[in-house]
């Protein structure tokens, strides 16, 4: 199991976005999503985050450089894992539900208080409006592109929309990162954290690393 220590980064929360996701790179604690999980799926873009928090925000620069991008949804709530797409889920200790976060490249996003893969209660769009997102390639939907791409996003998300007092946080979570594009031309599925199930599956909790807050 992977572990890793979110530092605290007081002055994000004032920062501009653009500055933030700086910010993280140069003070934030890396993290590689590279475990190539599922054999019929060999395609391994580079993927990396950098990850820090401040009282009220858990912080995540993801950075990808990777064949062809896609990011058909502009709307909330849509199926951004169809898209070139981002994702962080979590779960407090000794809880059953758990919460994934999605996000496509433009920074879509779908996000959901979880019991299984089937059986959810999507945020509010009051919660969705609280997410804050950066794209290094902006906010406007397209097509697929072939060609090789490097691009960033930058989410932070309220601790209160984890369901997590911001001011009294556990000492650790339990989290995972991936990064997906079922609908592309190079469909992949990697993770932070290594998932030992026959097919491609990131609503898995058991195989949670632990992030410590």
């Amino acid at each position: 199991m992977k572990k890793l220590n979110v530092p605290y980064l007081e002055t994000l929360d004032v920062l501009s976005l653009s500055a933030a996701a700086s910010l993280l790179q140069d003070k934030g604690r890396k993290g590689e999503i590279d475990s190539l999980n599922w054999a019929e799926y060999p395609y391994r873009p580079e993927v990396s985050f950098f990850i820090g928090r401040t009282n009220l925000r858990l912080y995540i620069n993801y950075v990808v450089k990777g064949n062809s991008l896609k990011a058909s949804y502009g709307k909330d709530g849509s199926p951004v894992y169809q898209d070139s797409c981002v994702e962080f889920f979590m779960q407090q200790e000794g809880e059953k539900i758990y919460r994934n976060f999605e996000f496509n490249c433009i920074g879509t996003c779908d996000a959901s208080r979880r019991r299984s893969r089937t059986e959810k209660e999507s945020l509010t769009p009051e919660e969705y409006a609280g997410i804050r997102r950066y794209s290094s390639i902006g906010d406007q939907p397209f097509e697929e592109k072939e060609g090789l791409y490097t691009w960033s996003l930058l989410v932070a998300i309220p601790f209160s929309t984890m369901d997590l007092d911001p001011g009294n946080l556990p000492e650790k979570i339990r989290a995972n990162f991936y990064k997906c594009a079922d609908e592309t031309k190079y469909p992949h599925f990697l993770s932070w954290n290594p998932i030992d199930l026959p097919k491609p599956d990131f609503h898995c909790p058991p195989f949670f690393g632990e992030l410590f807050l």
